[in-house]
C-alpha cells in the first residue's frame, strides 16, 4: 500500500500498566527480550512503517523521563511526537493519547505496547481497512474449541468456532469516529474492554483484517519464553 500524501496516519501506542501478572518489579514493558525492551520492538515497527507518520506514546506517569531517556531517545524514534500519562483504565489512557494526536490526523491505529511481534503488512492492511469501512481489526480465527460456562461451573453451550475470532491490536479507525466513540462512551459511563467495542455500540460495524499468531501480548512470564522463541 502506497502512503496518500493527503492522508494523516497517526498511532497511539498504550503502555500505561503496571504488568502486575509479571511479578516483577520493572513495567512488562521494559523488560528486555533478547536483549531489547518490548516497547522498543514494538515502537521499532511502527518507525519502520513508511504509512505511520507520527507516534503517541501513552504510559504510567511515573515512567515518562524513564520511558523517553531508556527507549524513545536510546533508540532514536524519531516519529513519538509525545509522551503522555496514562489513565486509571486503558480506555482512559487511550482517550488521552487520541486528544493529543495532531490536529489534522485522518485515520489512528490504537496499539498496544506490549505486542511487539506486530507486522507491518498488519498496519498497511488495517489502515486500508479503516479507509474503506471507517474502523478494522486485527485479529486471528480461533484454534480452540470454545465452550460457555454457567455459574455452576457446567458448560453452557459449545460455539462454532468458524465464526470466532480472537481480537488483536491495532485497531484502526477513522479518528473523527473513534474520538466520537470515546466521548459517547465517557457521557454513558461505559467501559468496554477494547475500542471496538465504543464504536461497535454507535453502530458501525468492525472490519476483520488477518493478523498472525505471532502478534502476542507479553503479559505474563511464560509469554516471554513465547517471545524469545520467536524473535529467535
Amino acid at each position: 500500500m502506497e502512503k496518500d500524501k493527503e492522508l494523516f496516519i497517526s498511532a497511539v501506542i498504550v503502555a500505561a500498566g503496571r504488568g502486575t501478572r509479571m511479578n516483577m518489579d520493572i513495567n512488562k514493558q521494559y523488560i528486555e527480550v533478547v536483549g531489547k525492551p518490548v516497547l522498543a520492538r514494538t515502537l521499532q515497527v511502527f518507525q519502520d512503517c513508511d504509512l505511520i507518520d507520527e507516534v503517541v506514546l501513552v504510559v504510567n506517569s511515573h515512567d515518562i523521563v524513564y520511558c523517553k531517556q531508556s527507549v524513545v531517545d536510546a533508540y532514536g524514534f524519531t516519529k513519538v511526537k509525545a509522551l503522555v500519562a496514562g489513565g486509571s483504565e486503558r480506555q482512559y489512557s487511550v482517550y488521552n493519547g487520541l486528544s493529543e494526536v495532531s490536529s489534522g490526523c485522518d485515520v489512528v491505529l490504537i496499539h498496544d505496547g506490549a505486542r511487539p511481534f506486530v507486522k507491518e503488512k498488519s498496519l498497511s492492511d488495517s489502515i486500508n481497512a479503516a479507509r474503506e469501512y471507517g474502523a478494522s481489526c486485527v485479529a486471528v480465527p480461533v484454534k480452540d474449541t470454545i465452550k460457555t460456562g454457567d455459574k455452576e461451573g457446567f458448560v453452557g453451550e459449545t460455539l462454532d468456532r468458524s465464526i470466532l475470532w480472537a481480537i488483536q491490536t491495532p485497531q484502526t479507525f477513522r479518528y473523527d469516529l473513534v474520538m466520537e466513540a470515546h466521548r459517547k462512551a465517557m457521557e454513558d459511563g461505559f467501559l468496554g474492554t477494547d475500542d471496538a467495542v465504543l464504536v461497535e455500540r454507535i453502530g458501525y460495524r468492525m472490519k476483520l483484517v488477518m493478523g498472525s499468531y505471532d502478534n502476542i501480548k507479553i503479559t505474563t512470564q511464560e509469554d516471554l519464553v513465547i517471545a524469545e522463541a520467536i524473535v529467535g
